[in-house]
């Protein structure tokens, strides 16, 4: 079978790259071809172009790359008639992927549709292209089985694939100590985790407001995960606008050297979030797939999200959710705190971190009401099960459409 995947972010590409590891052990002779990432090619897909070319977000910014996302739509249809594949999986990225579902099922190619887009957050009026467009709905939480339901949409699920991701990544074969001293932490220094999200927009809005965070608390250590897709030079050139910089010290050498007490102590780990996040005492977070992955694996953290005011503005008055981070919504209760545009300020963030290294009554709630998330999601092997479940589907639909 020929497969064509589209995804416009690293989530994306991360769910896409697990899915076809699951649909390769189905079939071995099975192709890809893909709009994704890094990840996806390294499993064996085609790419054609990468997600961090073609990802925009926020309505501002949708506005001012309408040329861009025009041509990016006209070479992904040329190209997905040119390789004829079997089956289109479309994975988020609603925007640009309905977009072109509409496309595909017009020109008489199934289609699968992997993480159904948060029509329950807003834009509900999506739900009827989807339900119009995709041959096949593939979700990844339970509660939207019946929320689908609904709509006389019977979407299949069969876990959650980040519970695959976070149990096959090597950073739980090392131990706290084995990774202070390979990066050169200090082991009795709290850890404080910065994630500040994939998208140069998310970056630029929160980076600034975690390094001012530092500044009230340089006692503590700080580990800017970086996004793979993202250049260093935009979390350096950051940096640099606050006088700062990133420590790149080998582990032999100690930390405090040549360091004022303070100064902030800003380490730097491209492309090893799970590893960050398994060994922080505490981490500030941007809102989506990663505050989902500090969840399963117990970081205690704060989430942040903000960007352009008239983006925002909008996004307020369209989204009808009482949260906005995963673990938060899958629980229906505020696990942890959301700070968001004008609430997210370097005093906010630093009064969260304290009770979130200090408190333990309130770590230890926040744990427990991890383990609940974690149940609700159910256990591992997710990606394999979709997998299964699209190669079966794939085959009544070809069967039906050669009247087997």
């Amino acid at each position: 079978m020929r497969y064509y995947l589209i995804s416009g972010e690293a989530s994306g590409d991360l769910h896409g790259s697990n899915l076809i590891k699951g649909l390769r052990l189905k079939d071995p002779q099975a192709e890809f071809r893909c709009w994704g990432g890094d990840l996806m090619q390294q499993q064996g897909a085609v790419l054609v172009k990468h997600y961090k070319e073609s990802a925009v977000m926020g309505f501002v910014e949708v506005l001012r790359n309408i040329g861009k996302i025009r041509k990016n739509l006209k070479q992904c249809k040329e190209d997905i008639l040119e390789y004829k594949p079997d089956a289109l999986i479309l994975i988020d990225y609603p925007g640009f992927n309905l977009r072109i579902a509409e496309f595909a099922k017009k020109k008489g190619i199934t289609v699968f549709y992997y993480i159904a887009p948060k029509v329950w957050a807003w834009k509900e009026s999506r739900v009827h292209k989807l339900r119009k467009y995709a041959d096949r709905l593939f979700i990844i939480f339970p509660f939207e089985i019946g929320y689908f339901k609904k709509w006389g949409i019977e979407a299949i699920y069969r876990g959650n694939p980040l519970l695959d991701s976070i149990e096959d990544d090597p950073s739980g074969n090392e131990d706290k100590e084995s990774f202070c001293k390979r990066t050169g932490l200090d082991p009795r220094q709290p850890i404080v985790g910065l994630l500040a999200g994939s998208r140069k927009m998310e970056i630029n809005f929160l980076l600034p407001r975690m390094l001012e965070t530092s500044r009230l608390h340089p006692e503590y250590q700080y580990v800017l995960a970086g996004a793979p897709s993202v250049e260093y030079s935009l979390y350096e050139n950051i940096l640099g606008k606050y006088g700062m910089h990133f420590i790149n010290m080998s582990p032999s050498e100690t930390i405090q050297k040549d360091l004022p007490h303070t100064t902030p102590k800003i380490f730097f780990l491209s492309g090893e979030t799970y590893a960050v996040l398994r060994h922080a005492d505490a981490a500030v977070i941007s809102s989506g797939t990663a505050s989902l992955e500090a969840a399963l694996l117990k970081t205690p953290q704060v989430v942040c999200y903000g960007g352009n005011e008239i983006s925002y503005r909008i996004a307020r008055r369209l989204v009808k959710l009482n949260y906005i981070s995963l673990a938060n919504l899958i629980l229906d209760k505020l696990i942890f705190k959301e700070l968001i545009q004008h609430d997210c300020t370097p005093e906010n963030i630093a009064r969260e971190l304290e009770r979130l290294l200090h408190e333990s009554d309130y770590r230890e709630e926040m744990i427990k009401d991890y383990r609940q998330v974690r149940t609700v999601l159910g256990g591992k092997g997710a990606s394999g099960k979709i997998a299964e479940a699209m190669t079966s589907e794939l085959s009544l639909i070809m069967n039906k459409s050669n009247g087997k």
